[in-house]
């Protein structure tokens, strides 16, 4: 029987500050840029941790790099004398597998913060141009303990170690995806992206405290076209209606559905195929998730 939880009760009156640990992209709607303007609007108080600086995201063929990990010690040292108070971590894109020891820092220094995991390492079959093996073991030792994971079935396969199974997964597959990640330690799973090719996309949610058995599968119309960036925008949407205190599976529905209708404002801008979602006028969505 589905059991859904809630895990952040908000208080309307206050702000909560999130962590984004994520790159930033000078071009490209990916990471950062779709982070602070969509956790933002759903109420939070975004406090960026720069995992890269490129000066567009991985997808086009000319990009340039700058991993940030050699400063990121002294940054969390800044806002420790500074007494920053966290109530969320939400990790994305890694420039290097050291900065897995970054966002452990975070988890110590905050106990209390929830720890909000997107395992950024590829889609399709297929790895992000930057991320080598290392860095995807290293990625995995996040799973244990994570309050919400948000894999796609490329990042999925990757952290449980078997061969990528493609997105057309029977009930019964999915669900055996789905345990051997809460078997890592995962607390909660939102699975994105299964496509049966019937027209519809499914994301499945699941707790470790009621097992796969209490799964919740939410099912969204799929468009005949994709595009950049889905992801992330999914990802921080999840997390900014987690945090304005929405419960997990009505977050994942939510993020589903702004990701959706953010979609059919895409094909209308020019370069929209490298440039990836264009989420801005969808950000209404998110703006009354909070009672005020």
């Amino acid at each position: 029987m589905t059991r859904d939880v809630t895990l952040y009760h908000r208080d309307p009156r206050y702000i909560p500050r999130v962590a984004a640990v994520h790159d930033m992209c000078g071009y490209g709607k990916c990471s950062l840029t779709a982070a602070i303007p969509i956790l933002s609007a759903a109420g939070c108080d975004v406090c960026p941790v720069p995992t890269a600086l490129f000066s567009a995201h991985t997808r086009y063929g000319v990009f340039t790099m700058h991993d940030t990990t050699d400063i990121l010690d002294g940054y969390l040292d800044a806002w420790k004398q500074e007494n920053v108070d966290l109530d969320g971590v939400y990790s994305g894109f890694l420039g290097s597998a050291a900065q897995v020891a970054i966002i452990k820092r975070l988890y110590r220094d905050y106990p209390r913060a929830l720890r909000l995991v997107d395992p950024v390492m590829g889609d399709g079959g297929e790895l992000y141009a930057t991320y080598t093996d290392d860095l995807c073991r290293a990625m995995g030792e996040l799973v244990d303990g994570a309050d919400v994971l948000m894999p796609n079935m490329t990042e999925a396969s990757i952290l449980i170690g078997r061969d990528y199974p493609g997105q057309n997964l029977e009930r019964r597959q999915v669900d055996d995806v789905l345990d051997a990640l809460l078997s890592l330690g995962a607390r909660n799973v939102v699975l994105k992206g299964i496509d049966r090719g019937d027209g519809k996309l499914r994301n499945y949610v699941a707790s470790a405290s009621t097992g796969v058995d209490g799964a919740c599968e939410l099912v969204h119309d799929k468009l005949p076209y994709m595009t950049h960036g889905t992801g992330d925008a999914y990802a921080s949407a999840l997390c900014g209606a987690i945090m304005a205190g929405r419960t997990l599976a009505e977050s994942a529905r939510i993020a589903g559905e702004f990701v959706r209708h953010a979609m059919t404002h895409t094909v209308d801008q020019p370069h929209h195929e490298e440039r990836g979602v264009s989420f801005e006028l969808d950000l209404a969505d998110l703006t009354g998730l909070v009672d005020r």
